[in-house]
């Protein structure tokens, strides 16, 4: 890295990378439409879309994991085809992805080295060699950790940069970045985007995947964006606002979906929850917030920004540094999850299959063993009544199951995400956190969910609706908050929610 930085779009110089007339269909799904991209050496390009636009199947064919079905990628003027990421890599690409893949009872140096160790004679690895060269790739991205040091006992930011630097020591002409600074906080972002300067400086192309425009406006000249799977402009982050970001990011359709009908919420009596201070590093800092009976309230916030973590520590799943918790106005001492529980606080998990269902249990197990009291009788459990409990609520969210008894993993996303609010119903509870309720289900059973969301406020109940499918928000929130940084930064009511403001709220500083 000490050479003298091409120019971006230098006259004569080849291309870090370049995608012509991809195409690739996938089971119902379009995922590219003759897409053409190009980046020049030294050059930052952010790629931004929404979920689902084709931002990952784009870097899966710029990186070799998939092959598009028609089109052709470039990397340095070489033809990429059907090599793969072995191809790829010896072409000069290297994609540092949004989950780490380092192994935390490892050293930096091994972990920068991780299946290349330099060999010492037939059989020994040189560790020496290892150590040295480690340090000098850290210290050209002024990343001020050891090579001694376990990757476990670093920070996240640092052992992003200990990703990033893995990456960069195989001296790639192209570095693909997908989400780089999404689990960090704030004040760790600056040094990830310090790093990828230098990286661009000394002549690698670097593509910056990421939805926070504030971090895009500091690292890069260009943003190309992709919706639909195409691309649909590429422009000058310096001259775009980011209310013309967000047009291209949204186009025409976004705002084809009527949202319910607004209802009056009555927020000047006490709330049925009120947060205060919840600070639970490095996610959340001073969070405050009020829910109202009858209520949906809106969570918007990126990937990362401490949704679900949110919910969690509300739940009492989380232990936070800081936070006071009022339930009608009476303050809730030891707010554990079997506190709120008693409270009449339920809340569905973001990783359904994961936690939210347990698999091989019929599907009324898993709607009543929230509250095994409603189903009991004298001697214990009755079955009678465990049968009528679920019957009730079957018919109630209308969740299609040939019977109680079938296990639930048999079941639709959408029924058993309807069966998991109605475990929560089963106990009674009054306030629900919702973490992604719709995520993974069909366009139908979105609807039903979100009638359902609807129908329970008109009952009293009040619901947070967390969701990253910021187009849902407007749809079914009587208010939304977006998060960033750890904080709430904007309020919108109901009629005045827009998926506009909503994205321009989470996506930049300013709006």
């Amino acid at each position: 890295m000490t050479t003298s930085p091409p120019q971006p779009g230098e006259t004569g110089l080849v291309p870090a990378a370049e995608a012509s007339g991809l195409n690739k269909q996938y089971p119902g799904v379009r995922a590219l439409v003759d897409v053409d991209f190009r980046i020049e050496q030294g050059e930052v390009r952010a790629l931004l879309g929404r979920n689902g636009a084709g931002k990952s199947t784009l870097i899966r064919m710029l990186s070799g994991v998939e092959v598009p079905d028609s089109g052709e990628v470039r990397i340095g003027g070489e033809v990429l085809g059907e090599g793969g990421v072995r191809r790829a890599a010896e072409l000069g690409a290297a994609t540092v992805h949004q989950e780490l893949s380092l192994v935390p009872e490892m050293t930096v140096a091994e972990n920068l080295f991780l299946g290349q160790w330099p060999r010492r004679g037939a059989s020994g690895v040189d560790f020496p060699r290892m150590r040295r060269e480690a340090a000098e790739v850290l210290a050209e991205l002024d990343v001020r950790v050891t090579p001694e040091a376990t990757v476990g006992s670093l920070s996240l930011a640092e052992q992003q940069l200990v990703e990033i630097a893995r990456a960069v020591r195989r001296r790639p002409r192209l570095l693909i970045l997908d989400e780089p600074t999404s689990a960090l906080a704030a004040g760790e972002v600056r040094t990830v985007l310090d790093a990828v300067g230098r990286i661009s400086a000394s002549g690698v192309a670097v593509i910056y995947v990421s939805h926070r425009l504030d971090e895009i406006r500091q690292v890069a000249r260009s943003v190309t964006v992709v919706r639909d799977g195409s691309v649909v402009d590429t422009v000058d982050v310096r001259e775009a606002t980011t209310a013309q970001i967000v047009a291209l990011m949204l186009g025409p359709a976004a705002r084809e979906r009527e949202p319910f009908a607004p209802r009056a919420v009555d927020r000047t009596g006490t709330p049925l929850l009120s947060v205060r201070g919840l600070t639970l590093p490095p996610k959340l800092e001073d969070v405050t917030f009020d829910l109202y009976a009858g209520e949906v309230l809106g969570i918007g916030g990126l990937l990362g920004a401490g949704r679900s973590e949110l919910l969690r520590s509300v739940a009492g799943f989380e232990t936070a540094a800081e936070r006071t918790i009022t339930f009608e106005g009476r303050p809730v001492a030891r707010p554990t999850a079997a506190a709120m529980k008693r409270l009449g606080v339920g809340m569905t998990p973001e990783d359904r299959k994961g936690e939210g269902i347990v698999p091989l249990l019929g599907v009324g197990e898993n709607m009543t063993m929230s509250w095994f009291a409603g189903i009991s009788g004298r001697t214990g459990l009755s079955p009678r009544r465990a049968g009528e409990a679920g019957e009730d609520l079957v018919r109630r969210l209308a969740v299609k199951t040939p019977g109680l008894d079938t296990p639930i993993v048999n079941l639709s996303g959408g029924n058993q995400q309807k069966a998991v609010i109605g475990r929560w119903l089963h106990a009674r509870s009054r306030v629900l956190l919702l973490d992604e309720p719709t995520r993974g289900v069909d366009v139908e059973a979105k609807q039903q969910i979100y009638g359902l969301i609807r129908a329970l406020a008109d009952e009293g109940a009040a619901v947070v609706f967390v969701s990253g499918e910021l187009e849902e928000l407007p749809l079914v929130c009587d208010r939304v908050l977006t998060l960033q940084n750890g904080r709430f930064t904007r309020e919108f009511l109901a009629p005045d929610i827009t998926l506009d403001d909503i994205m321009a709220a989470t996506m930049a500083v300013e709006v």
